[in-house]
């Protein structure tokens, strides 16, 4: 099914604006072959001008992108770039990733017993030469619920070390916590002709 699509990317110089490893599976695991160059935007947006979670994480995605872009050489050569974002929703409020160990109990301390979201946001940038990019965006919704976890539990979860209220964090000694995850935590990533519109919700 993916034969058709795999074959026309790879035409195409293909980056992931990300480190990230769970970011970089995905991608493996679909057969595309990409460059990492890690984005050096500084996520510093204002949470509050943004009405809705996906409009903060399409922004972030967009910029991460975009800042790749500004430093990708020009080519013959066609390029896609991968921008992605992901943030936690409690309660309409978009969580921080937490600064320490006691920050991160206090957080999963709130969690602890509801439900939460998911947003992760992605941004397909296609570059070349001198043209103007064509962007194209869409994201998805993961609805969670997290167990009562008692202290004892959250501080043994804090001690692995694994990532918190971090989206491709979501495995793991994590997945323990979760009572029942509502949909997939992989985000699918979509070729442009894919995505009937820039805000798709997948």
């Amino acid at each position: 099914m993916l034969e058709p699509l795999l074959e026309a990317l790879s035409a195409q110089r293909i980056i992931l604006a990300s480190s990230s490893p769970r970011r970089c599976e995905i991608l493996r695991k679909i057969g595309l072959k990409f460059e990492v160059i890690p984005s050096r935007f500084e996520e510093t947006l204002d949470k509050t001008a943004f009405n809705q979670p996906y409009e903060y994480v399409l922004e972030n995605s967009r910029q991460k992108a975009l800042e790749v872009a500004g430093r990708v050489n020009k080519r013959e050569q066609p390029t896609l770039i991968i921008g992605s974002d992901t943030v936690v929703v409690l309660d309409k409020v978009i969580l921080e990733k937490p600064k320490d160990k006691e920050n991160a109990f206090s957080m999963l301390k709130s969690l602890s017993g509801k439900d939460h979201a998911v947003f992760s946001g992605v941004t397909l940038l296609q570059k070349e030469g001198d043209k103007e990019p064509c962007i194209t965006q869409f994201y998805e919704e993961t609805l969670v619920s997290f167990g009562t976890l008692t202290d004892e539990v959250i501080q043994a979860y804090i001690a692995t070390g694994e990532p918190i209220l971090k989206g491709d964090g979501a495995r793991g000694a994590l997945l323990c916590l979760f009572v029942e995850p509502r949909h997939t935590f992989t985000v699918i990533i979509a070729e442009p002709d894919m995505c009937d519109n820039e805000n798709q919700d997948l």
